[in-house]
């Protein structure tokens, strides 16, 4: 039996929205989507081709409704973060790999 450790500082929240994931170092974006957010960090999942690892620096894009643009004044939410965890056990199910990001 294997006892699981709780070490996020914040609460999460569900959050399952549409994101894009610029990757400085393939100087190139990847659709991806988020699974949970918190004001810390947030949990992605991506493409299993995009070339990321532990320690990468990247920007979400959190594209918005509309609605939403007009009346915040812009069309996406942008953050950037370190990725501190690559998470491979949905490859083989789904083609995707998901990542924990701590935002910065």
């Amino acid at each position: 039996m294997e006892t699981a450790v709780e070490h996020r500082r914040e609460q999460r929240t569900d959050l399952a929205w549409p994101v894009s994931v610029w990757l400085p170092e393939a100087s190139r974006f990847f659709n991806g989507r988020s699974a949970n957010i918190s004001k810390v960090g947030a949990f992605i999942t991506v493409p299993m081709t995009t070339p990321v690892r532990r320690g990468s620096i990247v920007e979400l894009n959190f594209p918005r409704a509309d609605a939403l643009a007009e009346r915040k004044g812009q069309f996406a939410r942008i953050r950037r973060g370190r990725v501190v965890r690559v998470d491979r056990k949905a490859t083989l199910e789904n083609a995707t790999i998901g990542l924990g990001i701590a935002f910065e």
